[in-house]
């Protein structure tokens, strides 16, 4: 099992279970804790640098606005920062976020290896999580791992250029336009068309603007 373990959570009274629940349950030896990104990864940081690094870290998305003055505002960034200077540290997410399309991308692009999503079984769901990533499984809790399995839409390289460019302010005829000039098929305007209206019901989107918006929200563009 893990020896050592440090969790980013922005509620005293959330770690403080976390904590309990881990040291009873699964014997880990060292746990720490932290409130804010920023000192996460320092203490993350330093353990590393000593020799001494952290094995697992358990970590929320979300944490609150505070009067100290932060470079890491949230669980992703705090997550590429370690990834960056120590890429084998396994990652769980705990977290009351519950968009699949977010959570896979978690998996995809942070690498992550856990995901335990916040609710009555949340503690529960921890133990099962880390003993699962200890042996180097990955964990998703089983509404979500549901979500992920039916609703996830997996854009192609076609569909990344077309909200690409409509990223950058441009119409589906400027889009077909500029395909046809840069020979990239096929560059109909009816196809890219369809293509954007399949965008729009695969992501509940109403109008180009607001497809952008979760697209970017997501990680996906």
């Amino acid at each position: 099992m893990f020896k050592k373990v440090l969790i980013a959570e922005d509620f005293q009274d959330t770690n403080t279970g976390i904590v309990n629940t881990l040291s009873s349950k699964l014997n880990i030896l060292e746990i720490q804790e932290e409130l804010y990104c920023d000192k996460a990864y320092n203490r993350l940081r330093i353990a590393n640098t000593i020799g001494e690094p952290f094995e697992l870290l358990i970590t929320d998305l979300s944490f609150k606005e505070s009067h100290i003055d932060r470079k890491l505002t949230s669980g992703i960034a705090l997550i590429n920062a370690i990834k960056a200077i120590q890429p084998s540290i396994k990652v769980i997410v705990n977290s009351m976020e519950d968009n699949p399309v977010k959570i896979k991308t978690l998996f995809d692009q942070q690498k992550i290896d856990g995901y335990v999503c916040k609710g009555r079984e949340n503690l529960n769901e921890l133990i099962s999580a880390v003993h699962k990533v200890y042996l180097n499984n990955t964990y998703i809790s089983p509404q979500i791992k549901m979500e992920i399995n039916n609703n996830v839409v997996e854009l192609d390289e076609f569909d990344i250029l077309i909200l690409t460019e409509l990223a950058d302010g441009l119409s589906k005829k400027e889009i077909a336009e500029k395909f046809k000039q840069k020979k990239i098929s096929p560059s109909s305007e009816s196809t890219i068309d369809k293509k954007v209206s399949k965008l729009f019901d695969n992501f509940g989107a109403k109008n180009t603007t607001q497809l952008v918006a979760i697209l970017t929200r997501d990680g996906l563009i």
